[in-house]
């Protein structure tokens, strides 16, 4: 399994921080069906027991919260990208379909209310950690161009900083040519349920991305 450290400064602000950790071979394919059926599901029982005000009183998301406070950013005009995506099915915007992979990591994030973060292994080079962007750090989001990463969790490897907890860079994005990943559920408090999501992850893995060689762990 790839190691991955937590910096001092973001051990500081989050000291419960919590990495659900799982490396992958699998295969990309351009939709699952059965898939799309388990997210629409998810979808339509978040509409219909949660509206709008409900998100912010859920106890992952007011982690997520407090700690971008803490690091010096504003959480509600930098998300942190589970609440975003809430909020985006809460107001029957719907979900973009991208691929098995990126659709999983959206359906755990939906029901775990935490931030995965997934990346092609391949375009990482280590060694990996998870801190805090400095001021004035900024990279080109995933279909948003360039975008701020002050003062938020972002994942740093030596040719820099590649993803975070609001928004991910096109540097180490996961494509139809990937064939390795390396999965990441944030919890900003400890959550004793992480080894369930972690096992949910992994078996989603399997039945929609032929997952092979699976590794896991929990760091905290």
């Amino acid at each position: 399994m790839i190691e991955i450290s937590i910096s001092e400064k973001l051990r500081e602000a989050c000291p419960s921080l919590t990495l659900g950790c799982i490396q992958a071979n699998i295969v990309m394919k351009p939709h699952e069906p059965q898939l799309w059926q388990e997210i629409s599901a998810t979808c339509k029982q978040l509409n219909d027991t949660m509206v709008s005000e409900d998100i912010a009183k859920l106890k992952a998301v007011k982690a997520a919260r407090t700690a971008y406070r803490k690091l010096g950013q504003d959480p509600t005009r930098y998300r942190v990208s589970s609440e975003a995506l809430l909020r985006r099915v809460i107001k029957d915007k719907g979900l973009y379909q991208i691929n098995n992979i990126v659709d999983i990591n959206n359906l755990i994030s939906l029901q775990s209310y935490h931030p995965v973060c997934t990346y092609d292994l391949k375009k990482i080079a280590f060694p990996l950690s998870l801190t805090v962007g400095d001021a004035g750090e900024a990279y080109s989001g995933i279909g948003r161009g360039l975008i701020s990463i002050e003062h938020i969790p972002v994942f740093e490897d030596t040719l820099g900083k590649f993803g975070s907890t609001t928004s991910d860079s096109e540097r180490a994005m996961v494509t139809m040519d990937t064939k390795e990943i390396l999965l990441y559920i944030v919890s900003f408090d400890w959550d004793d349920s992480m080894e369930q999501w972690i096992e949910k992850a992994k078996n989603l893995l399997i039945a929609y991305g032929e997952g092979k060689n699976i590794e896991s762990k929990i760091i905290k």
